[in-house]
């Protein structure tokens, strides 16, 4: 038994080796509902066990309320909230750039223009270790992410 589970351990990729393709759930939505049905997705993730520190929310189109009200502390503070890992954080998507990876990203498709979309999904895709959600037209994410989710 002790080789077993030597072998399985060392099977086990660095925590900075990069991770398998997380596994991707749509939530259909209006771009109205977006926001509301990625505020319920993480609802349910933390009702499961998740730990709010696993959870990051990105928005295409307007801004979570909890960003915008956060954001107008200072840009300095929000990303201190962000580096601490604490929490849910919640970022527009022109800033997933800034994003660390989390083990689940949950994202609002919103509104913003096609072409950001287009933009945002596959970096979100990079950002989610293990679960990324998709809240928004099932159509319009279809076309983007060119699969069938």
């Amino acid at each position: 038994m002790p080789a077993q589970r030597a072998a399985h351990a060392a099977a086990k990729p660095e925590p900075s080796a990069p991770a398998a393709t997380p596994q991707i759930q749509l939530i259909p939505a209006s771009a109205e509902g977006a926001l509301d049905a990625a505020e319920e997705a993480v609802d349910l993730l933390l009702e499961s066990g998740r730990t709010p520190g696993d959870v990051l929310v990105i928005t295409t189109g307007e801004s979570h309320p909890w960003a915008a009200h956060e954001l107008s502390f200072g840009e300095a503070a929000y990303w201190a909230q962000h580096d601490a890992g604490d929490d849910v954080f919640y970022a527009d998507a022109s800033a997933i750039d800034r994003a660390a990876p989390r083990p689940v990203v949950v994202v609002a498709v919103n509104g913003g223009t096609e072409s950001a979309t287009a933009l945002a999904l596959p970096q979100t895709l990079g950002r989610a270790r293990t679960l990324l959600i998709v809240c928004g037209d099932t159509q319009t994410i279809n076309s983007v992410l060119g699969v069938g989710v």
